[in-house]
């Protein structure tokens, strides 16, 4: 594999240029599903697989957990900015740096795993109360200076889901675990 492949095991995210109702549902279940997912690929994993990094130059798979749930945590206070705010500017934060941080380097995934599985059950919910019109509710990221619909979020954070699953699961291949 390149190391491209290795870095974006599911290309970059493209969202379809007319999200649909039938999209977002599609979206709806890659998060509602991701913490099942996510605990099947790291199933099993000593501590010395999971300090391994999924690439040369990349996160351990323990630092690709706990990051996802630092992420999401995140992504779930956006939504819930954007659904009473109108168009909130949100907090960007330092994920290279959050993941060189001690808890993200050493603590059990099993904390980041419980947090995925329990935040996943109440940012589901969140998104389920969502109407129609809702979806184009809007939140501004500084960082970026880009403003994003909720719409396209849904999307990126089911990418995001399935693309550090697969970062888990390809290093598993490779490795043979």
């Amino acid at each position: 594999m390149t190391i491209d492949e290795l870095r974006y095991p599911l290309g970059k995210y493209y969202p379809p240029e007319n999200i649909t109702a039938n999209q977002r549902e599609e979206w709806l279940n890659t998060i509602i599903d991701l913490p099942t997912q996510m605990d099947a690929a790291a199933k099993n994993l000593n501590d010395e697989q999971l300090d391994c990094p999924y690439r040369e130059g990349g996160w351990t798979v323990r630092q690709v957990v706990h990051h996802v749930a630092d992420s999401h945590m995140n992504a779930y206070i956006r939504f819930k900015l954007a659904i009473t705010e109108d168009n909130p500017t949100i907090k960007p934060y330092e994920e290279k740096d959050w993941a060189e941080l001690n808890d993200s380097k050493n603590a059990p995934i099993e904390n980041s795993l419980l947090i995925i599985k329990y935040l996943h059950r109440r940012w589901a919910q969140v998104i389920q109360q969502i109407k129609d019109a809702e979806w184009e509710r809007t939140f501004y990221h500084p960082e970026n200076k880009r403003t994003y619909t909720l719409a396209f979020a849904l999307g990126l954070y089911a990418w995001h889901s399935q693309h550090h699953v697969a970062h888990i699961t390809n290093l598993r291949k490779l490795k043979g675990w």
